[in-house]
């Protein structure tokens, strides 16, 4: 494959852009707010708690726990049960990579492309992921919000990914994710391609509104996307 623009460095989310998640962060989260908070599905204020779950996809997980609850004990206390929750559901097997999103990887690799992975997850959980799929080699760098400061919608890990890897300019950058929070932080970083990816948590148009600059059916689409681009 042959890629005519500079480009230096992809950063690609996760979950639900080269993983595939089927619900897992849902499920974690139940099971975190039922011991925590006692609600269940069914329960007063849980439709509601999931809605904001849904409707922040993306974002640092324990910055969602400290919207949820308000209180920063309470909310340390929910991300661990989540994150233990999540972590268990790796281990059982209940993760796999998006259909060729390994291949779109090596593709981007082999075009001179670095590649990051960013989450919203704590490194434990990021961790245990990357061990479950043998993806410890693949990419060149994974973050999670600790490393950077803060997670999504702000731009730190894209922007310290580019500070690691040794990148030149922002605009040889090229972010791709599900949700809007992911779109918003490849904006801020100043990425010249920020694209959506339709196989995780979002529809297009959330992702157009959040300004992506293109809507892709998937991960598999971006090696294209870049040899394409002038």
């Amino acid at each position: 494959m042959t890629i005519k623009r500079k480009w230096q460095l992809a950063c690609l989310d996760m979950a639900g852009t080269t993983v595939r998640d089927d619900g897992l962060v849902e499920e974690a989260f139940t099971a975190a707010i039922a011991a925590e908070e006692g609600m269940a599905p069914g329960s007063p204020g849980y439709e509601e708690a999931l809605r904001f779950v849904r409707d922040t996809m993306g974002q640092s997980k324990i910055d969602v726990f400290r919207a949820l609850l308000a209180d920063e004990p309470k909310a340390q206390a929910a991300n661990l049960r989540f994150e233990d929750a999540y972590a268990a559901l790796v281990r059982a097997g209940r993760i796999a990579p998006i259909e060729g999103a390994v291949e779109a990887i090596e593709q981007l690799r082999e075009a001179g492309i670095q590649v990051a992975l960013t989450t919203g997850f704590a490194r434990p959980t990021q961790d245990a992921i990357l061990d479950a799929l043998g993806w410890r080699k693949l990419v060149s760098l994974a973050l999670c919000p600790g490393d950077a400061g803060r997670g999504r919608p702000y731009p730190d890990m894209i922007l310290t990914a580019i500070l690691r890897l040794g990148v030149s300019d922002v605009r040889a950058v090229a972010v791709a994710g599900d949700t809007p929070s992911d779109i918003r932080s490849g904006s801020c970083a100043g990425a010249s391609v920020v694209a959506g990816v339709l196989t995780g948590a979002s529809k297009r148009d959330a992702l157009l509104s959040a300004g992506a600059t293109h809507v892709l059916d998937a991960i598999t689409a971006l090696p294209g996307l870049l040899r394409a681009a002038p």
